[in-house]
């Protein structure tokens, strides 16, 4: 059923908006002064680690959505949050609101480290493998099976070429592979911090089209389209990407966790009314 908002002390900024747009202005523009005259890269410090990582801290969980990789990243942010964000927090009041936006945040960062700690095991558990019994033939497999993406092949081809010719009183080629495998296995697939309030701006997507499902959204600001087909289309768009894994640098279950928290928390507070 449609939710219906008053007009009366309807605002275009509300105060819970306003301050999170500003609040993710002032950090964006500190980490680029940081990083530009102290030379320091805010991230390593705010940015969501894996659990796992040694730059993890619990405090990420609510600062990565403060934090922004690009100019375009936190415009479009910015405009979402804006665009559906002004509409719910007149209709739910600001302290509703900002518990929404910062508990979809939330949730899209422990939804991340799931996915990322699930999909991690296996990589871990090929490398211990590996570890027990180190051959050139096993190095290819756990080359083609897990790091073609992010290890250079020609670097593979020549300490396989060099260890199949090893005379055995060389370089231990097992424990070195195994250095190597586990540096990446740290920088790339467990060490990548995820940034942006993404999740927060997902669940805020989700709840307007939950509230206000026949409401006509204008898709590339030209075609209409209702704001419940809107959300199940990006939904499933996120769901697809996830799974396909694109490497696009993109925290797609991340976004998913965002609605999924969102829509648990929207079904609890209707049970209450």
């Amino acid at each position: 059923m449609s939710e219906q908002y008053s007009p009366q002390g309807f605002r275009v900024l509300p105060q819970g908006v306003k301050h999170l747009l500003i609040i993710n202005v002032l950090f964006y523009l500190a980490a680029l002064v940081f990083r530009g005259s102290l030379g320091i890269d805010l991230d390593q410090y705010l940015a969501l680690y894996y659990v796992g990582s040694d730059s993890f801290r619990p405090w990420q969980y609510i600062t990565y959505m403060f934090m922004h990789g690009s100019f375009e990243h936190i415009f479009f942010n910015m405009f979402a949050l804006w665009m559906f964000g002004y509409i719910l927090e007149n209709y739910w009041g600001t302290r509703r609101f900002l518990i929404f936006y910062l508990l979809c945040g939330i949730g899209a960062g422990l939804v991340h480290t799931a996915v990322i700690g699930l999909t991690s095991i296996p990589v871990l558990n090929d490398i211990n493998q590996y570890a027990a019994n180190p051959t050139p033939d096993a190095l290819i497999a756990l080359y083609n099976e897990h790091f073609q993406n992010i290890m250079n092949p020609q670097w593979v081809t020549e300490v396989t070429n060099a260890w199949r010719a090893d005379t055995g009183i060389g370089t231990d080629y097992g424990y070195m592979t195994t250095n190597s495998f586990m540096e990446l296995y740290n920088k790339y697939i467990i060490g990548i911090p995820t940034v942006g309030a993404s999740g927060a701006v997902y669940g805020i997507l989700l709840a307007f089209g939950m509230m206000f499902p026949e409401e006509r959204i204008y898709l590339y600001f030209l075609f209409p389209i209702k704001a419940k087909w809107f959300v199940i289309g990006y939904a499933a768009i996120e769901l697809l990407t996830g799974v396909l894994g694109t490497n696009d640098g993109v925290a797609h279950f991340a976004h998913l966790g965002g609605m999924l928290v969102g829509f648990i928390l929207i079904m609890l507070w209707r049970r209450k009314v």
